[in-house]
């Protein structure tokens, strides 16, 4: 017998206007001393604000804290856990990107448990998550990540990427309000926006999908493909704004459940290695994976073909498929995101280094409908370098 396991943040807010819902749920919880975890751009620009000042009005005392980077490496991590636990606070709220809300999760997982935050890394650590966070609302800027919905916190090491994961790091409450999103610049817009077209598309994918991820997963590819090039060319047009909300929120409920493949896999040592965010990682990879899995899930690409607008009624199923990932492709360029390994900078003598760290990502690897292995890797990094989508040799 098959079954899945689906897994759902227990309470999500969504929708324009969805952030006046902040103040009646902290009221559940009644904490006496908030940790607000966000970047320090958005505390600059006075986003952040729109969160802690009503907060502050209602009479709670909130902590901001603003050391965050993109990518966060493990140090990053370990300073915030030691801050949380030196301070008795009683509830994290994360705003902000990816970045920002994996550390708000980290932050709230690691204040009731001892240790190195390194002991606790999926792929070397050696402690397990046993107890409760702190009650934890996670309420996005961007787009993208979806790490509202995920228990995942993704931290940065020498050369490539691990994370701590574990459902008690899944949100309290999720609030995903668009209207924080429209000051977001395109560059931005665009690379969290392909982040979370990845997400749809490798759930999908996923020989861990269901019927319930599939939903998911393709509705959030309908609304990403048809809102992401507005979105990066007007920041302030509200339905694209909304559309592209609701996909990134949908997206992240399908991976979380369906998990991520080999996009993300290989996306990983870049940012390790060369420091791109995320989004264009997973972005200058996307048609070189799908090109070279193509074969081994062409009904599924011609489905996705489909929801990104596309019409496979008169294609075969590998017609389709091509079509799947020239689209794929068009979408990438259309929003300004360099479309080769080269285009970051990324030099020729760097892919067999990539190669040796996107091996180590097993747990991603695994959910691949065609199984990876070092020499795959490596001719989908040459793939991206040149700029020519291959596929295995049969």
């Amino acid at each position: 017998m098959t079954f899945s396991k689906l897994v759902f943040a227990p309470l999500s807010y969504t929708g324009w206007g969805s952030l006046e819902q902040l103040i009646p749920e902290l009221e559940r919880f009644a904490p006496t001393k908030i940790l607000l975890v966000t970047d320090p751009m958005l505390e600059k620009i006075g986003l952040s604000d729109q969160v802690s000042k009503p907060v502050r009005d209602a009479g709670y005392e909130v902590t901001l804290y603003t050391d965050v980077v993109p990518e966060p490496h493990l140090e990053t991590g370990e300073k915030l856990a030691a801050f949380i636990r030196g301070n008795g606070f009683d509830l994290v709220i994360g705003v902000g990107g990816g970045s920002a809300l994996d550390l708000a999760k980290l932050a709230a997982i690691m204040a009731t448990h001892e240790g190195p935050v390194a002991d606790y890394l999926n792929l070397t650590g050696t402690r397990k998550i046993e107890h409760k966070a702190l009650p934890l609302v996670l309420i996005p800027t961007t787009s993208g990540t979806g790490s509202e919905v995920t228990s995942i916190a993704v931290l940065s090491l020498e050369s490539s990427k691990d994370v701590i994961t574990h459902d008690n790091m899944i949100a309290s409450v999720a609030i995903v309000d668009p209207q924080l999103t429209v000051s977001v610049p395109p560059k931005v817009t665009a690379a969290t926006g392909i982040d979370a077209l990845t997400h749809a598309v490798e759930a999908y994918i996923s020989i861990n999908a269901s019927p319930a991820t599939d939903g998911l997963a393709l509705h959030a590819i309908r609304l990403i493909s048809k809102s992401l090039r507005t979105a990066v060319k007007d920041g302030g047009n509200k339905q694209a704004r909304t559309d592209m909300s609701h996909g990134s929120y949908l997206a992240g409920l399908a991976f979380f459940n369906a998990g991520v493949a080999g996009v993300h896999a290989l996306a990983y040592p870049l940012g390790g290695q060369f420091h791109i965010p995320h989004g264009d990682s997973n972005a200058v990879l996307l048609p070189y994976v799908m090109s070279y899995i193509r074969k081994s899930c062409p009904k599924r690409m011609a489905d996705i073909l489909e929801a990104l607008g596309g019409n496979p009624s008169f294609l075969s199923e590998e017609e389709a498929s091509y079509k799947c990932v020239d689209e794929l492709k068009r979408i990438v360029e259309d929003v300004g995101i360099p479309s080769t390994l080269s285009g970051f900078d990324v030099p020729e003598s760097a892919l067999d280094s990539l190669t040796a760290d996107g091996v180590k990502q097993k747990r991603i690897l695994a959910r691949s409908p065609l199984p990876l292995e070092e020499s795959d890797i490596r001719k989908i990094y040459q793939s991206a370098f040149d700029g020519v989508p291959v596929e295995p040799a049969t």
